[in-house]
């Protein structure tokens, strides 16, 4: 049996969303910046896709704009917006347990452009803390960036609260959400939570990799990152992927049809999996496991089993997993995540995520407890203490 359980790494694609990404790719080619019909045809996916994304988002159209994926989202929301509201303040917030695309951006924009930024801790079970975003707002606070849901232990922000702490204190503070992990498991609307920019990637989604979009409030100051023939109204210029945009647009409408549903599926096989993962000892689920964690994503620690060792003694048998943010690198070092919660030190480097998706079914789930039980013991023996 092969079972995948990365799918917080990428998702399958929808067969629906390859037909589409192939028709527009070899038959309805063409650029839809072109005044011609293979133009006008291509254009009409491009405007097809933000009103499908537009819809489940409550958001205008307009507010839409297309980008590589879910990393570029991050860098134009933060670079963009620090740069076109410098002159307000120099300070940004985010959280230590940010995916790499915001924390490596933050890094730059204090090293590189001088900006000061805070980054505020979390509680053991992976949730910023309210009290320091309050402490750490001041004048100068121009962008606070806070996940939806975290990528490695799946716990879910309180982004509502954090807003009204931010629109509180200064209704001009812009607010970002990475939330690449929370579209498509949640209702997201960013105009009446608040939000003033929001990023989605599209292979999360069952969609195509390589596309993503940023939500940004028709009012938000920012500035372009990448300049060219001034596509998408000069904010983000290029070639629009027509393609991927395409197929995002319909993997995004398929995902959100019974997602209530959908969801509850996944939160009952969730609970499966932790019911038996309880039988094995030393280990360790790291985050909340009830309806304030994510209903797709299980962290869990194995003492005394590296994570690259069962994570390949699991492919051997047919199950795909991962040892951290498949998003970081394939070289994975120990998580900052981990060191964020106040992990236990047996499990910094012995910790794999388990990642559902609505395909997911209670066999392969079933399959994957009956190998770890014969896998960890095994694996336990042979190593060296």
């Amino acid at each position: 049996m092969e079972v995948y359980l990365d799918n917080s790494a990428t998702t399958r694609c929808y067969p629906e969303v390859g037909n589409l990404v192939y028709k527009v790719m070899c038959l309805d080619y063409g650029n839809p910046s072109s005044m011609h019909r293979k133009g006008v045809e291509a254009e009409h996916y491009v405007r097809e896709s933000k009103d499908r994304l537009s819809k489940i988002l409550k958001v205008n159209p307009k507010e839409i704009f297309f980008t590589s994926g879910g990393t570029e989202s991050d860098n134009l929301a933060l670079i963009g917006s620090a740069r076109a509201n410098r002159r307000s303040g120099n300070h940004l917030i985010t959280t230590a347990i940010e995916h790499p695309a915001i924390l490596n951006t933050m890094r730059y924009l204090e090293e590189a452009e001088g900006f000061r930024v805070t980054y505020l801790p979390v509680d053991t079970n992976g949730r910023v803390k309210l009290e320091a975003l309050k402490k750490a707002l001041c004048q100068d606070t121009i962008l606070v960036s806070i996940m939806y849901v975290n990528n490695e232990v799946g716990s879910v922000q309180p982004v509502d609260e954090a807003v009204q702490i931010v629109k509180r204190y200064n209704p001009s503070i812009l607010f970002h959400s990475d939330a690449v992990q929370g579209f498509g498991k949640y209702h997201i609307y960013p105009k009446r939570q608040g939000i003033d920019m929001l990023s989605v990637s599209g292979h999360k989604i069952h969609g195509p990799k390589g596309i993503g979009f940023i939500y940004m409030n028709e009012k938000t100051k920012i500035k372009p990152i990448i300049f060219g023939g001034e596509q998408q109204k000069n904010i983000r210029s290029g070639t629009e992927n027509v393609p991927g945009i395409a197929g995002m647009g319909l993997a995004a409408e398929m995902i959100y049809q019974d997602m209530d549903m959908k969801v509850a599926l996944m939160r009952d096989l969730k609970s499966h999996f932790l019911e038996g993962l309880s039988k094995i000892e030393n280990t360790a689920v790291h985050g909340l496991t009830d309806e304030n964690s994510a209903p797709h994503i299980i962290s869990v620690g194995v003492a005394g089993i590296r994570s690259e060792v069962l994570l390949h003694a699991l492919e051997d048998k047919g199950i795909y997993v991962s040892s951290g943010s498949a998003c970081a690198s394939n070289h994975p070092a120990v998580s900052g995540v981990l060191k964020g919660i106040g992990a236990a030190e047996e499990y910094l480097d012995a910790t794999l995520r388990f990642s559902m998706s609505e395909l997911t079914t209670k066999e392969e789930i079933d399959y994957t407890l009956e190998t770890l039980y014969n896998c960890i013991p095994m694996l336990r023996k042979y190593t060296r203490r």
